[in-house]
Protein backbone atom coordinates (compact mmCIF):
# COMPACT_ATOMS: atom_id res chain seq x y z
CA UNK A 1 0.00 0.00 0.00
CA UNK A 2 1.06 3.21 -0.81
CA UNK A 3 2.02 5.86 1.74
CA UNK A 4 -0.23 8.55 2.52
CA UNK A 5 0.97 11.59 4.21
CA UNK A 6 -1.36 14.68 5.86
CA UNK A 7 0.58 18.35 5.16
CA UNK A 8 -1.56 20.26 7.79
CA UNK A 9 -0.56 23.80 6.73
CA UNK A 10 -2.03 27.69 5.70
CA UNK A 11 -3.46 27.56 1.79
CA UNK A 12 -0.70 28.01 -0.65
CA UNK A 13 2.40 27.46 2.02
CA UNK A 14 5.66 27.64 -0.49
CA UNK A 15 7.21 24.68 1.81
CA UNK A 16 4.20 22.69 2.62
CA UNK A 17 3.35 22.74 -1.68
CA UNK A 18 7.59 22.10 -2.66
CA UNK A 19 7.76 19.02 0.01
CA UNK A 20 4.23 17.62 -1.33
CA UNK A 21 5.59 17.69 -4.99
CA UNK A 22 8.98 15.57 -3.93
CA UNK A 23 6.72 12.80 -1.86
CA UNK A 24 4.45 12.26 -4.85
CA UNK A 25 7.80 12.08 -6.85
CA UNK A 26 8.72 8.96 -4.34
CA UNK A 27 5.53 7.71 -5.02
CA UNK A 28 3.55 8.70 -1.90
CA UNK A 29 -0.22 10.40 -2.21
CA UNK A 30 -0.34 13.65 -0.04
CA UNK A 31 -3.14 15.74 0.87
CA UNK A 32 -2.79 19.12 1.96
CA UNK A 33 -5.46 20.74 4.23
CA UNK A 34 -5.92 23.84 6.77
CA UNK A 35 -8.18 23.33 9.58
CA UNK A 36 -9.28 27.01 9.15
CA UNK A 37 -11.45 25.33 5.97
CA UNK A 38 -13.31 22.99 9.05
CA UNK A 39 -16.36 23.33 9.51
CA UNK A 40 -17.54 25.78 6.91
CA UNK A 41 -15.60 24.24 3.86
CA UNK A 42 -14.47 20.82 5.09
CA UNK A 43 -15.94 17.80 6.91
CA UNK A 44 -14.50 16.04 9.88
CA UNK A 45 -15.97 13.20 11.83
CA UNK A 46 -15.29 9.97 13.72
CA UNK A 47 -17.83 7.03 14.28
CA UNK A 48 -17.45 4.95 16.87
CA UNK A 49 -19.18 1.10 16.61
CA UNK A 50 -20.14 -0.71 20.03
CA UNK A 51 -16.84 -2.40 20.24
CA UNK A 52 -14.82 0.94 20.41
CA UNK A 53 -13.86 0.73 16.56
CA UNK A 54 -13.54 4.11 15.42
CA UNK A 55 -13.72 5.07 11.68
CA UNK A 56 -12.41 8.84 10.80
CA UNK A 57 -12.86 10.95 7.71
CA UNK A 58 -11.32 13.95 6.15
CA UNK A 59 -13.98 15.26 3.77
CA UNK A 60 -13.03 18.41 1.35
CA UNK A 61 -14.44 19.36 -2.03
CA UNK A 62 -11.54 18.03 -3.68
CA UNK A 63 -11.46 14.56 -1.50
CA UNK A 64 -12.22 11.97 1.00
CA UNK A 65 -9.41 11.03 3.31
CA UNK A 66 -9.81 7.68 5.32
CA UNK A 67 -7.79 9.13 8.61
CA UNK A 68 -6.86 5.91 10.02
CA UNK A 69 -5.09 5.18 6.86
CA UNK A 70 -2.12 7.80 7.16
CA UNK A 71 1.01 6.86 7.16
CA UNK A 72 2.30 10.49 8.07
CA UNK A 73 1.15 13.70 9.27
CA UNK A 74 3.36 16.78 9.03
CA UNK A 75 2.37 19.47 11.77
CA UNK A 76 3.52 22.24 9.25
CA UNK A 77 1.71 25.97 9.90
CA UNK A 78 -2.18 25.08 10.74
CA UNK A 79 -4.64 27.62 11.52
CA UNK A 80 -7.78 27.50 13.82
CA UNK A 81 -10.97 26.66 12.43
CA UNK A 82 -13.11 28.93 11.78
CA UNK A 83 -16.73 29.19 12.51
CA UNK A 84 -18.88 29.57 9.28
CA UNK A 85 -19.52 33.14 7.96
CA UNK A 86 -23.25 33.05 7.93
CA UNK A 87 -22.73 32.88 11.99
CA UNK A 88 -22.20 36.54 12.68
CA UNK A 89 -22.84 36.73 16.43
CA UNK A 90 -19.12 37.07 18.05
CA UNK A 91 -20.05 35.04 21.02
CA UNK A 92 -21.62 32.58 19.34
CA UNK A 93 -18.42 32.50 16.90
CA UNK A 94 -16.61 31.85 19.53
CA UNK A 95 -18.10 28.87 20.92
CA UNK A 96 -18.35 27.12 17.53
CA UNK A 97 -14.51 28.13 17.04
CA UNK A 98 -13.78 26.46 20.40
CA UNK A 99 -15.80 23.21 19.80
CA UNK A 100 -14.27 22.79 16.51
CA UNK A 101 -10.75 23.32 17.35
CA UNK A 102 -11.84 21.08 20.89
CA UNK A 103 -12.54 18.32 18.33
CA UNK A 104 -10.02 18.97 14.99
CA UNK A 105 -6.81 19.45 17.68
CA UNK A 106 -7.55 16.23 19.50
CA UNK A 107 -8.58 14.22 16.19
CA UNK A 108 -4.72 15.06 14.82
CA UNK A 109 -3.48 13.39 18.00
CA UNK A 110 -5.49 10.52 18.23
CA UNK A 111 -3.84 9.28 14.81
CA UNK A 112 -1.92 6.21 15.13
CA UNK A 113 1.00 6.97 12.62
CA UNK A 114 4.08 9.36 12.50
CA UNK A 115 4.05 12.88 13.33
CA UNK A 116 6.25 15.52 12.29
CA UNK A 117 7.89 17.16 14.08
CA UNK A 118 5.10 16.38 16.98
CA UNK A 119 1.71 16.69 17.47
CA UNK A 120 0.36 20.22 17.82
CA UNK A 121 0.20 20.36 21.41
CA UNK A 122 3.70 19.50 22.12
CA UNK A 123 5.05 22.00 19.09
CA UNK A 124 3.10 24.94 21.09
CA UNK A 125 4.88 23.88 23.83
CA UNK A 126 8.17 23.70 22.14
CA UNK A 127 7.60 27.40 20.57
CA UNK A 128 7.79 29.04 24.22
CA UNK A 129 10.77 31.30 24.65
CA UNK A 130 11.36 30.96 28.01
CA UNK A 131 11.12 26.98 27.69
CA UNK A 132 14.00 26.83 25.30
CA UNK A 133 16.03 29.17 27.05
CA UNK A 134 15.98 27.05 30.14
CA UNK A 135 16.55 23.93 28.21
CA UNK A 136 19.35 25.07 26.26
CA UNK A 137 20.70 26.26 29.23
CA UNK A 138 20.99 22.70 31.07
CA UNK A 139 21.91 21.18 28.09
CA UNK A 140 25.49 23.62 28.23
CA UNK A 141 24.47 26.16 25.70
CA UNK A 142 25.71 29.43 26.13
CA UNK A 143 23.06 32.02 26.12
CA UNK A 144 22.74 35.54 26.36
CA UNK A 145 22.41 37.30 29.44
CA UNK A 146 18.70 37.77 29.42
CA UNK A 147 15.43 39.67 30.93
CA UNK A 148 12.06 38.95 30.46
CA UNK A 149 9.55 41.08 32.35
CA UNK A 150 6.92 43.45 32.85
CA UNK A 151 8.97 45.90 35.30
CA UNK A 152 10.28 49.24 34.00
CA UNK A 153 12.66 49.64 36.52
CA UNK A 154 14.27 46.08 35.72
CA UNK A 155 14.52 47.23 32.38
CA UNK A 156 15.98 49.97 32.88
CA UNK A 157 18.60 48.57 35.21
CA UNK A 158 19.38 45.96 32.52
CA UNK A 159 20.00 48.57 29.96
CA UNK A 160 22.35 50.63 32.50
CA UNK A 161 24.82 47.18 33.12
CA UNK A 162 24.84 46.57 29.80
CA UNK A 163 26.05 50.14 28.66
CA UNK A 164 22.69 50.37 26.27
CA UNK A 165 24.12 47.31 24.43
CA UNK A 166 20.79 45.71 24.63
CA UNK A 167 18.08 43.82 22.27
CA UNK A 168 13.90 43.20 22.66
CA UNK A 169 11.91 40.35 21.07
CA UNK A 170 9.02 39.29 20.80
CA UNK A 171 7.94 36.46 23.23
CA UNK A 172 5.66 34.38 21.57
CA UNK A 173 4.45 34.61 17.52
CA UNK A 174 6.69 37.54 15.78
CA UNK A 175 3.67 39.35 14.06
CA UNK A 176 0.58 40.93 14.75
CA UNK A 177 -3.25 41.68 12.95
CA UNK A 178 -4.01 45.22 13.12
CA UNK A 179 -8.06 46.16 13.05
CA UNK A 180 -7.76 46.77 9.05
CA UNK A 181 -6.39 42.71 8.45
CA UNK A 182 -2.68 43.71 7.56
CA UNK A 183 -0.06 41.52 9.08
CA UNK A 184 2.75 43.89 11.49
CA UNK A 185 5.89 42.31 11.89
CA UNK A 186 8.22 42.27 15.15
CA UNK A 187 11.84 42.11 14.78
CA UNK A 188 14.44 41.49 17.05
CA UNK A 189 15.60 45.44 17.50
CA UNK A 190 18.43 47.68 19.44
CA UNK A 191 16.67 49.80 22.05
CA UNK A 192 17.72 53.48 21.53
CA UNK A 193 17.74 56.11 24.13
CA UNK A 194 14.74 57.42 22.61
CA UNK A 195 12.83 53.86 23.22
CA UNK A 196 13.86 54.07 26.78
CA UNK A 197 11.98 57.16 27.39
CA UNK A 198 9.23 55.19 27.03
CA UNK A 199 10.03 51.90 29.33
CA UNK A 200 6.46 52.64 31.48
CA UNK A 201 5.17 51.00 28.61
CA UNK A 202 6.32 47.54 29.08
CA UNK A 203 4.30 47.00 32.47
CA UNK A 204 0.83 46.04 29.62
CA UNK A 205 3.01 42.98 28.42
CA UNK A 206 6.18 40.69 29.19
CA UNK A 207 9.09 41.20 26.75
CA UNK A 208 12.21 39.65 25.84
CA UNK A 209 15.45 41.82 26.54
CA UNK A 210 18.99 40.39 25.82
CA UNK A 211 22.63 41.57 25.51
CA UNK A 212 23.79 42.22 22.36
CA UNK A 213 25.82 39.51 21.16
CA UNK A 214 28.33 40.58 18.87
CA UNK A 215 28.36 38.47 15.06
CA UNK A 216 30.79 37.12 13.00
CA UNK A 217 27.83 35.16 11.13
CA UNK A 218 24.99 33.91 12.29
CA UNK A 219 24.16 29.98 11.84
CA UNK A 220 20.28 28.68 10.72
CA UNK A 221 20.77 25.02 12.34
CA UNK A 222 18.14 22.80 10.75
CA UNK A 223 17.46 19.22 12.69
CA UNK A 224 15.73 16.67 11.11
CA UNK A 225 15.66 13.91 13.02
CA UNK A 226 19.26 12.86 14.14
CA UNK A 227 20.50 14.86 11.40
CA UNK A 228 21.57 18.55 10.96
CA UNK A 229 22.00 20.77 8.29
CA UNK A 230 23.75 23.99 9.00
CA UNK A 231 23.95 27.15 7.48
CA UNK A 232 26.60 30.42 7.93
CA UNK A 233 24.63 34.01 7.52
CA UNK A 234 26.58 36.59 6.95
CA UNK A 235 24.04 39.00 7.93
CA UNK A 236 26.66 41.87 8.91
CA UNK A 237 26.92 43.00 5.71
CA UNK A 238 23.98 43.87 5.56
CA UNK A 239 22.60 46.97 7.10
CA UNK A 240 19.12 45.38 6.56
CA UNK A 241 19.79 42.48 8.48
CA UNK A 242 22.46 43.44 10.91
CA UNK A 243 20.12 43.02 13.99
CA UNK A 244 17.67 40.54 12.36
CA UNK A 245 18.57 38.51 9.61
CA UNK A 246 14.71 37.57 8.79
CA UNK A 247 14.36 40.77 6.66
CA UNK A 248 15.75 38.90 4.28
CA UNK A 249 18.20 41.09 2.69
CA UNK A 250 19.16 37.99 0.08
CA UNK A 251 20.83 39.97 -2.42
CA UNK A 252 23.44 41.07 -0.02
CA UNK A 253 23.62 38.75 2.89
CA UNK A 254 25.74 35.65 1.63
CA UNK A 255 25.08 32.39 2.79
CA UNK A 256 27.58 29.21 3.04
CA UNK A 257 27.50 25.80 4.29
CA UNK A 258 28.52 25.13 7.64
CA UNK A 259 30.43 22.44 9.75
CA UNK A 260 29.22 22.49 13.40
CA UNK A 261 31.92 21.77 16.10
CA UNK A 262 30.31 18.10 17.37
CA UNK A 263 29.70 18.75 20.27
CA UNK A 264 27.39 21.79 19.25
CA UNK A 265 26.12 19.93 16.45
CA UNK A 266 25.13 16.98 19.67
CA UNK A 267 23.11 20.03 21.42
CA UNK A 268 21.05 20.93 18.94
CA UNK A 269 20.00 17.13 18.30
CA UNK A 270 19.48 17.02 22.20
CA UNK A 271 17.61 19.84 22.46
CA UNK A 272 15.29 18.72 19.74
CA UNK A 273 14.50 15.48 21.00
CA UNK A 274 13.78 16.81 24.37
CA UNK A 275 11.08 19.03 23.50
CA UNK A 276 9.74 15.98 21.85
CA UNK A 277 10.34 17.46 18.06
CA UNK A 278 11.77 15.47 15.07
CA UNK A 279 12.29 18.94 13.40
CA UNK A 280 13.64 22.05 14.60
CA UNK A 281 15.29 25.78 12.98
CA UNK A 282 17.27 26.69 15.30
CA UNK A 283 19.41 29.90 15.38
CA UNK A 284 22.43 30.53 16.93
CA UNK A 285 25.20 33.35 16.53
CA UNK A 286 29.14 32.88 15.95
CA UNK A 287 30.96 35.65 17.38
CA UNK A 288 34.08 36.98 16.79
CA UNK A 289 35.95 34.69 19.07
CA UNK A 290 34.80 31.96 18.12
CA UNK A 291 31.71 31.00 20.54
CA UNK A 292 28.60 29.08 19.54
CA UNK A 293 25.69 31.26 21.03
CA UNK A 294 21.87 29.81 21.01
CA UNK A 295 19.24 32.30 20.28
CA UNK A 296 15.98 30.21 19.98
CA UNK A 297 14.04 26.89 18.13
CA UNK A 298 11.34 27.10 15.66
CA UNK A 299 9.25 24.12 15.50
CA UNK A 300 7.93 25.62 12.08
CA UNK A 301 10.78 27.32 11.10
CA UNK A 302 11.33 27.99 7.26
CA UNK A 303 13.96 25.64 5.22
CA UNK A 304 13.58 26.22 1.67
CA UNK A 305 15.86 29.39 1.54
CA UNK A 306 18.36 27.39 3.34
CA UNK A 307 17.97 24.69 0.77
CA UNK A 308 18.08 27.27 -2.41
CA UNK A 309 20.96 29.31 -1.10
CA UNK A 310 23.58 26.56 -0.46
CA UNK A 311 22.26 23.53 -1.33
CA UNK A 312 21.38 21.27 1.85
CA UNK A 313 19.13 18.50 1.01
CA UNK A 314 16.63 19.39 3.73
CA UNK A 315 13.30 18.66 2.36
CA UNK A 316 14.62 15.03 1.00
CA UNK A 317 15.53 14.89 4.62
CA UNK A 318 11.96 15.66 5.59
CA UNK A 319 10.38 12.99 2.70
CA UNK A 320 12.59 10.40 4.95
CA UNK A 321 11.39 11.18 8.13
CA UNK A 322 8.15 11.06 6.85
CA UNK A 323 8.44 7.96 4.78
CA UNK A 324 11.02 6.17 6.22
CA UNK A 325 11.49 7.91 10.31
CA UNK A 326 15.23 8.65 9.40
CA UNK A 327 17.39 10.31 6.85
CA UNK A 328 18.24 8.16 4.62
CA UNK A 329 22.25 7.64 3.08
CA UNK A 330 21.95 8.53 0.18
CA UNK A 331 20.11 12.15 1.45
CA UNK A 332 23.43 12.95 3.59
CA UNK A 333 25.71 11.79 0.52
CA UNK A 334 24.23 15.00 -1.23
CA UNK A 335 25.74 17.39 1.45
CA UNK A 336 28.04 19.68 -0.23
CA UNK A 337 31.55 19.40 1.46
Amino acid sequence: MADHVLILTIDGDPHGVHLANLLARRGAEVTLFDPVEFPARARLDAAYDRSGQVRRRLRTERQTVELDALTAVLVRRPQQPEPHPEIEDPEARAYIQQQCEAFSSDLWEQLDCRTVPAPRSAVLRAQRKSRQLTLAGRIGFELPETLITTDPDDLLDFYNRHDGRIITKALDLPWLIRADGERTSRYTEPVSTRDVAYADAIRFAPVIVQEYVPKKVEIRATVVGDTVFAAEIHSQQSNHAKFDWRRYDLGTTRHEVHHLPAEVARRCVEIVERLGLSYGAIDLILTPDGRYVFLEINPSGQWVWVEKTVGLPITEALCDLLLHGQVRRETLAAVPN
